[in-house]
Order: structure tokens, then C-alpha cells, then sequence
């Protein structure tokens, strides 16, 4: 990756799960993330009018536990390319299905199935390094088959392009590309996971280009829809933005009541949602087929983009989005571990949710420790807590939704990206001692970062 506690861009607490969507104006508690073209027509009225109206609050879409059994399960549904839904892809650990045929591939061969792709789409899990070394992988093959290659980057919003491109030039080191692009601002999630991709791109000049929009744009958007948008913030949306896709509304509801969410399938509530999902889609496709076309016509050139697996699923967000105005050849590549949070199997996936699979290994905690609370999404401050995430780190040490964050072992938080950052300075096994106003007491709470143990499994006995 959400649910207007945005899980799509990280933050000081989210502690692993599918979580790569993002739709609101806090920071979220949440997990890791699955998260991921067509008709031709700009955004309806109705949809705009829909952003203005409607803000729906995490509390009132808590799902109970019995409504959550209904959920469908994102990666088995019968929707996308029409020559594939009707069947499933083996995944198989370390091995690249190609969905259409059901062959299993070794990396060394994948460049030669993207030889004619001039934009490769890459879902990614923000806390899963497995498909972060999946990406750095494809981009290690791309280059040394010849190809030019270009990446394009959920993480951070074409604003900082600037640092971007003094980072590929080799002009700053990894603290000051962090302060420049204001990394813990953007984006939130530990750089380390990112790092490995990034020095690659580095060492082999790949020019890095942000897709993403601003915060502060996707926040006004979301509160106040596209009308009485400023010129300049007019000018940083796509003209043209997809909102009808039965299919995507099927697969985004999926994937958000599967991580807690609910609502009527015809509610405005879920259709004023798709739609800002939609235009966000449509700023990563806008901005990945700006960067590819100043390049010329080169067919050896391809631009990686790499975001959130919700955005590249069954081809229905940011890919759907890019075949509004390219008519360059597309593919997806999604990194599914083999067996799911529950610690079950995953032996086959929907052949339509991407055209390549790659099996990768389960990850049961994330490498790095949250918090596990919800923070405002803009500048803030001071900086209020807004949601706990229950068993997170924050919720054990008793930080609770109200309280004020004032200070984070003696520094003074001045606003999330202060968090951010200095909640990535913190390993498992470390405390942090943080003072918080609650009323008007200052209390002071410490954060213990451990992981829970592991359940233990069942195990049969030999007869």
C-alpha cells in the first residue's frame, strides 16, 4: 500500500502486513502491503464532487471479525486480462512464472521475455527486503543485457527531482540525499530497506525519477476534490484520470476489507475512495511516461517502475492508468511469498495479477521496529497522536490516541519526519523514552522494541 490513515507512504509505526495503498491525510498503523490500461475519458463530475464530500473515519470501518471472512482474497480473483483470469499460475520459491505460458524462468532469462516492454511495472511490499532484492535484481538484469534503463519511484514525489538527480550524479552521500529529498517526510519507511536499489542505481547511472505527488497535494485532493485547485496545483494532476473499472473497484474493496474495511459495494463512501486511488494511480502512469518520452523512441530503453504491489495488480491501477496516452508494450512483475501471514501454503495465483511472478520467502516481522501509531500526515505541530495500533510497541508502552508527542530520547519532536527518522535509528532490542502531554499532564512512556514470539506450529506425529 490506507483507509484515510494512509498505509501507502509509511510512517512511525506501521509494523508489516499488506499495506501499500494509501488514502488519506494521517500516517497509519498497518503491515506491509499488496498493493499495485483502458477507458479513455477525464475524471466525471460526480467522483470530484465525491472527494470533496466524503472523509470516512478509520473507527467507523473497522470490520468485526466474522465480516472479515467474506473477504475476497485479492490474489484469486477472476478479473483482469480476459485470456488469463479464468485460471492460475503456479509460484514457486526463488523462479519467475511467466503467467501466460506457466513456464518457470531463472532471473538470467527474464530480460529476454522484456526484450519489446518499454515500461516494466514492480509491486513491492514497503518492509519486505525479499521484493526489494527482486527489484534490484530485474534492474541488475536489464543492464546487463543492455538495456537503458530508467527507475521510477513511488517513494519519493517529483518535487524533490533535484535530489534525485544529484544522488545518480554521485554528488551526495546517503545522509544528505535523506535531508535533501526529506526522505522521513515522503515517505517514512526505513531507507535501509530501499538502500540496495538505490546504490545500484548509483553505481550504474540509472537515472532515478519521483512519480509521486506531493503530500500536501494528495491531502488537498482528498479533502477537497479537483475543484478549486489552484493553477499550479492543477497543473501537478494528470488531465486525463480513469475512474471506471468495475474491476478495480472489485479489486481495491478486496484488498481493503481484507485489511479491515468494509462497506456497501454501491456506497458513494467506496466509489469517492476509488476515485482519489484512481488519480493517484494516474500521477505515477503521468509522471513514468513523461520521464520514458523525453528519452526518443530508443526501444532499448524501459523505464522500472517500482510502487506498492496494490498499484500493479491485475494491471487495473497505475499500468490501466499509463494506456490512457502510451502505446508503448507494458508488464508487470510481482514478488508473492509462498506462504501467506497465517504461515499456509500459496501454491498458485490468479495468472491475470501480473505477468510474472516471483516466488519469494515468507517474512514474518519486519527487519526494522515501529512504533505503531497514526500521525498527521502534513506538518504538524505539535504532533498528535491519532490512532494506536493495538499489541504495537506504542500501545504496550500506553501512548494512546489524543496524547501529544513532545519529546523522543530528549529530542524535541517537531513534526513527523522527526519521528520518522528518529524511530529508524532504533533496532529490535532498543528503547526510547518519549515524553507526551495528555490533558494537561506530561507523562513520560518507554518504548520497548521487540517482536512477538512466534507461534508455535503443530507437529505431527510419526506413526
Amino acid at each position: 500500500m490506507a483507509k484515510f490513515v494512509t498505509r501507502g507512504h509509511g510512517d512511525a509505526g506501521t509494523r508489516g502486513k499488506r499495506s501499500t495503498r494509501g488514502h488519506g491525510d494521517t500516517e497509519t498503523v498497518g503491515k506491509r502491503g499488496l498493493r499495485s490500461p483502458s477507458p479513455r475519458h477525464p475524471l466525471p463530475a460526480s467522483p470530484r464532487l465525491l472527494l470533496t464530500r466524503h472523509r470516512i473515519t478509520f473507527a467507523l470501518l473497522l470490520l468485526t471479525a466474522s465480516s472479515l471472512l467474506l473477504a475476497e482474497d485479492p490474489l484469486h480473483l477472476p478479473i483482469g486480462d480476459p485470456s488469463r483470469r479464468d485460471r492460475e499460475a503456479p509460484l514457486v520459491l526463488d523462479a519467475i512464472t511467466d503467467t501466460r505460458t506457466g513456464e518457470a524462468l531463472v532471473p538470467s532469462e527474464l530480460s529476454a521475455r522484456l526484450k519489446e516492454v518499454r515500461l516494466l511495472l514492480i509491486g513491492e511490499e514497503h518492509t519486505s527486503m525479499e521484493s526489494h532484492r527482486v527489484a534490484r535484481r530485474v534492474l541488475e538484469e536489464l543492464v546487463r543485457s543492455g538495456r537503458r534503463v530508467l527507475l521510477g519511484i513511488e517513494m519519493v514525489p517529483f518535487t524533490e527531482q533535484a535530489a534525485l538527480d544529484l544522488w545518480t550524479s554521485g554528488k551526495l552521500s546517503e545522509k544528505e540525499f535523506l535531508e535533501k529529498s526529506r526522505w522521513y517526510r515522503n515517505w517514512g519507511h526505513n531507507w535501509n530497506y530501499y538502500r540496495d536499489i538505490f546504490l545500484f542505481a548509483g553505481e550504474s547511472q540509472i537515472p532515478i525519477v519521483g512519480v509521486n505527488a506531493p503530500r500536501d497535494l494528495l491531502v488537498s485532493v482528498r479533502k477537497k476534490g479537483f475543484e478549486g485547485r489552484t493553477p499550479e496545483e492543477v497543473a501537478h494532476l494528470p488531465a486525463r484520470i480513469d475512474t471506471d473499472s468495475p474491476e478495480g473497484l472489485r479489486l481495491f474493496r478486496a484488498e481493503l476489507e481484507g485489511e479491515g474495511m468494509h462497506g456497501s459495494e454501491s456506497s458513494e463512501d467506496w466509489k469517492a475512495m476509488f476515485a482519489s486511488q484512481c488519480a493517484w494511480d494516474a500521477t505515477f502512469a503521468r509522471n513514468s511516461v513523461a520521464a520514458l518520452e523525453k528519452t526518443g523512441n530508443d526501444p532499448r530503453t524501459i523505464l522500472v517502475l517500482l510502487a506498492g504491489s496494490g498499484h500493479i495488480l491485475y494491471g487495473l491501477g497505475a499500468e490501466r492508468q499509463a494506456r490512457l496516452g502510451f502505446s508503448g508494450r507494458t508488464a508487470s512483475l510481482l514478488p508473492i511469498a509462498v506462504r501467506d501471514e497465517k504461515d499456509r501454503p500459496v501454491e498458485s495465483v490468479r495468472a491475470s495479477a501480473a505477468n510474472l511472478l516471483w516466488g519469494i520467502a515468507p517474512e514474518r516481522d519486519p527487519l526494522y521496529p515501529t512504533l505503531g501509531l497514526s500521525v498527521p500526515m502534513g506538518e504538524s505541530s505539535p504532533l498528535s497522536v491519532i490512532h494506536v495500533e493495538k499489541g504495537s510497541a506504542a500501545d504496550r508502552a500506553g501512548l494512546a490516541a489524543g496524547d501529544t508527542v513532545l519529546l523522543f530520547d530528549g529530542t524535541p519532536v517537531a513534526d513527523r519526519e522527526t519521528l520518522n527518522r528518529l524511530v529508524a535509528g532504533k533496532r529490535w532490542g532498543d528503547s526510547a523514552r518519549l515524553s507526551v502531554r495528555r490533558g494537561s499532564e506530561t507523562q513520560e512512556r518507554t518504548v520497548l522494541f521487540r517482536r512477538e514470539r512466534a507461534p508455535s506450529r503443530e507437529v505431527t506425529p510419526r506413526s
